[in-house]
């Protein structure tokens, strides 16, 4: 079972129900977190993971989804632009904090279990954006940001920890946030629990390292 369903336009209730979605649409408060959950910041090393070699690119004109920021994208990994974003009725999907998701390239054809999603904030410090998204998350946990470059811009990144009700395990995950011209962009990294978020940082880090703006 993948980590969250695609958005799409019309989304079942019995997902909704589930939690199956992105975050902040369940019902239900999070379990107490384990004795010895494991740690974000455990997570942040100081060499980062190695990014994976590109095999297209995703933001620019004619691609699946048009941003304001342009990226490598790893083989196999499939992306598809967010229907009707700025819906009222599905705000619960596609919002999260001062976020709007835009774009989810789905892992699953190259074999992993999750998404590198794209979202769009409005104009503002990163940094501030960056917290807003991930105090939004539910479950979120141990956030530990750290100044970082995407591209040749400066960024902010955050290494945290989430419990998934479905696992019902802790896992990690990771964003950064860099300030553009239209406003901020965050690109997230999750995946179904812990090893396969850390399976999936090469193409995430492809997506760091090779930001450019649009």
């Amino acid at each position: 079972m993948p980590e969250r369903a695609p958005i799409r336009t019309a989304v079942p209730a019995t997902l909704l129900a589930a939690g199956l979605l992105l975050t902040g649409c369940g019902t239900q408060a999070a379990p107490a977190a384990p004795a010895a959950p494991p740690s974000a910041a455990a997570s942040t090393s100081a060499a980062a993971p190695r990014a994976a070699a590109p095999a297209g690119s995703l933001g620019g004109a004619g691609t699946a989804c048009v941003l304001p920021v342009t990226f490598g994208l790893a083989k196999d990994w499939k992306p598809d632009a967010v229907d009707d974003p700025e819906n009222p009725e599905f705000a619960a999907l596609t919002r999260q904090g001062p976020a709007t998701v835009r774009c989810e390239v789905d892992a699953k054809p190259a074999g992993n279990l999750g998404y590198l999603r794209v979202w769009t904030a409005p104009k503002g410090p990163a940094r501030a954006a960056l917290e807003g998204f991930v105090k939004a998350e539910k479950g979120s946990r141990g956030a530990v940001y750290r100044e970082t470059e995407a591209g040749a811009l400066p960024a902010v990144e955050v290494t945290y920890a989430v419990y998934g009700e479905v696992t019902e395990e802790t896992k990690n995950e990771r964003a950064f946030a860099v300030a553009v011209p239209k406003g901020v962009v965050i690109v997230h990294l999750g995946g179904f629990d812990s090893e396969e978020h850390e399976e999936m940082l090469p193409a995430y880090e492809l997506a760091r390292t090779s930001l450019k703006v649009s």
